[in-house]
């Protein structure tokens, strides 16, 4: 039978509530991680923060988000990873053992030029990544995304990225939404392997009437989401499932009772 064990919730999925309230109320019911959303560490020393997590027994599994390395200028690229060395400082500091990477992209960079320019980003990012001891997790983003938000945008370009930068302080987050559809899916999985460092689930909705924020409930869309699980543990991974929802829709919620909800889904579909 399924517990919560594994359940960690970003911040971002019920957004109306800030760190302190989001670290009471998941502690209260059960769910043992979060996903920190980088916003959610404003106005207040880091090591409070940490101490809010510490205080609720609650993980932080994961900071998000670094990345956008893409830039027309090499002094755009400098200032991306030099905010990305800072993002990993972040992540150590409040005991996140990884970054979760939104490579980048820019419509008037080509995507081979693109792709390039975030390989040479994580790799300058390395050794910042080993001296904090926070893995770089890069997702890749549904190819809707590949204008503007990322050029990577399948585990097997992540593993490409991983074989030329090394793969010690560089994983891959998987996260339903954005891989479901990839045909090669099971194989880049398996070639992933222990590369794999996040899973990240939600539900992709028929029709989908906003490319960003209307993501679904786990149950409540088409994605074999206890497929997915099962292909990516075959790797090894054991580690938290994060749920991370955008959606206008479900941000109207009563946060409880969509806390409540989300807890259900989790339980039924995951």
């Amino acid at each position: 039978m399924e517990n919560l064990d594994r359940c960690a919730i970003h911040t971002m999925t019920i957004k109306q509530w800030d760190l302190p309230t989001a670290c009471a109320k998941f502690a209260a019911a059960g769910v043992p991680g979060v996903g920190v959303w980088r916003q959610w560490l404003d106005g207040r020393p880091l090591a409070e923060s940490k101490k809010l997590l510490d205080d609720h027994g609650l993980t932080a599994v994961s900071l998000v988000r670094g990345g956008f390395f893409t830039g027309k200028t090499a002094e755009e690229r400098q200032k991306a990873i030099d905010e990305n060395r800072r993002c990993l400082d972040e992540a150590a500091a409040i005991g996140a053992g990884q970054v979760v990477l939104v490579c980048g992209a820019d419509p008037e960079i080509p995507l081979p030029e693109a792709r390039k320019q975030i390989t040479e980003g994580i790799a300058a990012c390395v050794p910042h990544a080993a001296a904090t001891g926070v893995k770089l997790a890069i997702e890749p983003l549904h190819p809707m995304y590949a204008d503007c938000r990322s050029a990577v945008n399948t585990i097997g370009q992540s593993n490409d990225i991983i074989d030329e930068v090394g793969a010690d302080w560089v994983g891959i987050a998987v996260d339903a939404y954005h891989v479901w559809w990839d045909p090669n899916l099971e194989a880049e999985v398996a070639r992933a392997g222990r590369r794999i460092c996040g899973l990240h689930v939600c539900d992709w909705r028929t029709p989908t009437v906003d490319l960003l924020n209307d993501r679904g409930l786990m149950g409540e869309g088409c994605i074999d989401l206890p497929h997915l699980r099962r292909i990516v543990e075959a790797t090894g991974f054991d580690g938290f499932i994060e749920v991370e929802i955008f959606s206008d829709r479900l941000w109207k919620r009563d946060p409880d009772q969509y806390l409540a909800d989300i807890i259900d889904a989790y339980l039924k579909h995951v």
